[in-house]
């Protein structure tokens, strides 16, 4: 049974708590200027888990950080809040770059369609340089706040596996995804997950964090269809524990191309 903890007028589970901290822009260049703490890094990440280490977590936390394509110099390299995986994770394995359809029956999931791009970097201590053959995963829930393959009070998707895939970044650090605007449910902030896995040998690490939106685009959009079937309100950022704890760091800034919205995020990981 999952433990509950309270969130203002809601709750959510316990498996959704902060686990890291953002570190300062001093504690990153002191990072990337130290080839030691490099190194160690993708261990100390592999360690973090909502139940570790306060320590191992602001660690993981530290090896994520922000950079445009290509190579830049270190101190444009921001840090970038690991945040929990959550309780819906499934490693499902599904390359596919389109993530909106069920691929049991073909069928879309109705949505404002959004297109997502990863620009992904490895941060050395000469700066940011595009990581190639990195996984990066994303799932997250619904226009109706449900998500695929879960059991749930409220819902049971087992065997689907909707809004859930991976893509490989290519030469130029990127992966994009073809998905739908999420929605939302009780407890938490509209959020899109994320998880980033790198194999160096026979080590494989992973970097796991969370995508935010502006309160003001989320009004704006699930007042129309097919958003605005769900009654009540989505949880306001400032209201969720787990973007309080560096959410502010990972908000997206869609752009509308006619109907649909485009959206970039740029990451580092050491």
């Amino acid at each position: 049974m999952r433990r509950m903890i309270p969130n203002n007028d809601a709750t959510i589970d316990a498996d959704d708590a902060p686990i890291g901290r953002v570190l300062t822009r001093r504690e990153v260049l002191a990072l990337l200027g130290t080839a030691g703490a490099l190194a160690c890094a993708p261990a100390a990440l592999n360690a973090a888990s909502p139940s570790g280490a306060a320590s191992a977590a602001a660690t993981s936390a530290a090896s994520a950080g922000a950079s445009v394509s290509g190579t830049v110099a270190a101190p444009s390299c921001i840090v970038r809040p690991a945040l929990t995986e959550g309780p819906y994770f499934v490693d499902e394995k599904l390359n596919r770059s389109d993530i909106r359809t069920e691929p049991s029956t073909g069928a879309v999931k109705p949505g404002i369609q959004l297109a997502l791009t990863f620009n992904v970097s490895r941060v050395a201590s000469s700066g940011c340089t595009a990581l190639a053959n990195a996984q990066v995963d994303v799932w997250h829930c619904d226009a109706a706040g449900v998500y695929s393959d879960a059991s749930d009070p409220s819902f049971n998707t087992k065997g689907q596996k909707f809004l859930r895939g991976y893509q490989l970044t290519d030469a130029s650090g990127q992966a994009s995804f073809t998905t739908i605007y999420p929605g939302w449910y009780g407890g938490r902030a509209v959020h899109i997950h994320f998880k980033i896995r790198t194999t160096s040998g026979s080590q494989v690490s992973d970097f796991t964090s969370q995508l935010f939106f502006d309160d003001s685009l989320n009004t704006e959009l699930f007042a129309q269809v097919p958003y605005n079937q769900k009654t009540g309100s989505f949880l306001r950022n400032a209201q969720d524990g787990i973007y309080t704890g560096g959410g502010d760091k990972l908000l997206l800034k869609p752009t509308k191309s006619g109907s649909a919205y485009t959206a970039t995020f740029d990451i580092g990981l050491a």
